[in-house]
């Protein structure tokens, strides 16, 4: 007898569970729905959006279709992570567009970095890019955060690129530093022999310094610019070591 109470009460709490279900199933739909409507709704105005399709389960928003750069990927998740409903997004959108060889990428990617301004101290920065199937890897260390943004802005509005890897350190903040890249700077620009790095921005040699630790960047026409670099350098007061890293040019 208890057996079978047993299996009647299990019985009842399936039956239960299933009209609960089946009261929600209409409601959850409505909802996906509306969130649905909401998201096609905000992507339809946008013109680099045109070929993106949306669909909705649970909340979860799953975005398909291409785009012609990885920052327009990137664009269309974070307005539609902002809309009422939407419990998070799964971008499987393809970049398309322009056709470009890694090695082209990669080549157009280092110059616009090296040339990179933001805010006007790109001595302190260094940041490399290296291209494998269209993915960009961003390595190096920058000052701030801004001149870290700055260099995944570039990579991610690059045409070509389809995604991108951010490895690029920022910085502690800290105002013995910046008296050590100061320093540093006056040091090796003032330098007869090496003031000639300072008159175009894509090939200053880079000074960058995490917690007292000073490393050298950069290409130099020879070996003996490369040693005084260091010595200059190693004169800095206050400075716990120094690691020149600066390449010598190939000369054909």
């Amino acid at each position: 007898m208890t057996k079978i109470l047993k299996m009647l009460s299990a019985l009842s709490a399936i039956a239960l569970l299933g009209v609960t279900l089946s009261a929600q199933t209409p409601a959850a739909s409505r909802n996906n729905a509306a969130i649905e409507s909401r998201v096609e709704h905000k992507l339809d105005g946008k013109k680099q959006f045109h070929n993106v399709k949306a669909s909705v389960e649970d909340g979860i928003v799953s975005l398909t279709g291409t785009v012609d750069l990885y920052q327009q990927k990137l664009d269309a998740a974070k307005h539609v992570r902002k809309l009422a409903g939407v419990e998070g997004v799964r971008n499987l959108i393809a970049v398309e567009g322009k056709n470009v060889t890694d090695q082209q990428l990669a080549a157009s990617l280092d110059r616009k970095l090296f040339y990179d301004r933001i805010g006007y101290d790109n001595e302190f920065n260094f940041v490399t890019a290296s291209v494998q199937n269209g993915v960009a890897t961003l390595n190096g260390e920058t000052r701030t955060e801004l001149d870290r943004d700055s260099a995944l802005a570039i990579a991610n509005t690059m045409p070509g690129v389809k995604d991108v890897v951010n490895n690029i350190k920022v910085s502690p903040v800290s105002t013995f530093d910046d008296t050590i890249r100061i320093q540093a700077l006056r040091a090796i620009y003032r330098d007869p022999v090496l003031s000639g790095y300072g008159t175009d921005p894509a090939l200053p040699i880079r000074i960058v310094v995490d917690n007292g630790h000073l490393t050298l960047y950069g290409v130099v026409n020879n070996a003996m610019q490369k040693n005084i670099a260091g010595i200059r350098a190693n004169e800095v007061f206050g400075v716990f070591s120094v690691q020149n890293n600066l390449e010598v040019a190939k000369h054909s």
